[in-house]
């Protein structure tokens, strides 16, 4: 059984951290995991800057209300799942996917949590396991799962060198560079075609 694991941000949606950047004139909340690879460390810096500009939950989601999935993504994604069982597996958080996963047709996601104060600050996050996106695919691994992975980002590596086939999608010049027997691809077509070759459909 072959399940195909996909990263959310940059891969089917906008990066939400870059469109609450572009919304609040935060240039420093541009910062992704396509520049930092350490994941706790991007996290604590967001949180710093949220609490010195006094913003929270809310106006976070507020964005995101105004977010729409990338041209051809909710296509792309509604052809993959009927070749194959599809998850979603992004380092985000229950507290902003909800809506972006209403507008892909309500996918499978696995994600994070936030832990937020009542005034709605958000004052720390919960990881679901440590490394999550590798931990997801091994785990799927030990119950008999092909795992076929694609994503934009350093976090995405693990997942997609763990797997029978993995591919980057529409990631950074510098990414490509670092890792160049990852296959590499731009068009929502040219990966349907490449993972549809390691599942071996004609």
């Amino acid at each position: 059984m072959y399940v195909t694991c996909l990263d959310l941000e940059g891969v089917l949606v906008p990066e939400i951290w870059i469109a609450f950047a572009e919304a609040t004139g935060i240039a420093e909340l541009k910062r992704t995991t396509r520049d930092e690879p350490d994941y706790g460390k991007l996290m604590a810096f967001r949180i710093g800057i949220l609490k010195e500009h006094g913003l929270g939950l809310k106006q976070i989601q507020d964005t995101i209300a105004t977010i729409d999935p990338l041209p051809g993504a909710r296509e792309f994604l509604d052809e993959l799942r009927s070749i194959t069982q599809v998850i979603i597996i992004s380092d985000t958080f229950e507290q902003f996917a909800k809506p972006l996963m209403k507008k892909l047709g309500w996918p499978t996601i696995f994600c994070n949590a936030l832990e937020v104060a009542d005034d709605g600050e958000i004052t720390g996050f919960k990881m679901r396991v440590e490394n999550p996106k590798y931990a997801t695919v091994r785990a799927l691994q030990s119950i008999g799962c092909e795992t076929i992975a694609s994503g934009d980002s350093y976090n995405d590596l693990g997942m997609i060198e763990a797997g029978k086939a993995g591919f980057l999608f529409r990631t950074t010049p510098q990414i490509r560079k670092d890792h160049p027997d990852i296959p590499a691809f731009e068009a929502y077509d040219d990966l349907l075609c490449a993972i549809k070759g390691a599942m071996e459909i004609r």
